[in-house]
């Protein structure tokens, strides 16, 4: 007999940044001060992040693109390279992801895509503590979720590998 399992999360959600606490809205407002720090000629797509690390640190990141598009690299792999270099396995507290299109709207949060997501719940899992997201545009409504794991909950990870590390 075929069983159903269902899937659901919580998050929270306020008005504009102004409702976050000083933290939080001065980190996405890095973020979004880092949009122009994007390089996206070619999907006019300015995407970037901020993270606030566990050592007290913040980094930033912002999509890369080129002619050989779509090879490029999102904000949130852009930042998870640097966080992995300069602060290897520092847990990342609270990551706030923004963006500016060029071409509409950036009044509403966006969330990360496939490969962000696996990358971000790899270095989660890495780091042995959960990764807080604050999503949003450059004005608007912000989601605060608690863990990537909410947005990938089916991760594939080095478990499926058969690898322990």
């Amino acid at each position: 007999m075929m069983k159903e399992k269902k899937f659901e999360f919580s998050y929270a959600w306020v008005e504009d940044c102004q409702a976050l606490s000083e933290e939080d809205a001065a980190l996405l407002q890095l973020a979004r001060k880092t949009t122009k720090k994007a390089y996206a000629p070619y999907s006019q797509f300015n995407v970037a992040c901020a993270a606030k690390l566990a050592n007290g640190k913040t980094v930033v990141g912002s999509n890369q693109e080129n002619a050989s598009y779509p090879v490029g690299i999102c904000a949130e792999r852009a930042l998870l390279a640097t966080v992995g270099t300069q602060y290897t396995d520092e847990p990342i507290v609270t990551l706030a992801v923004t963006y500016h299109s060029q071409n509409g709207n950036s009044n509403r949060p966006i969330s990360p895509c496939g490969m962000c997501r696996q990358a971000l719940s790899e270095y989660e899992k890495r780091s042995g503590s959960p990764i807080r997201l604050l999503l949003a545009g450059m004005e608007g409504p912000v989601y605060i979720i608690n863990t990537i794991r909410d947005l990938l909950p089916l991760a594939f990870s080095n478990e499926d590998l058969g690898s322990i590390a």
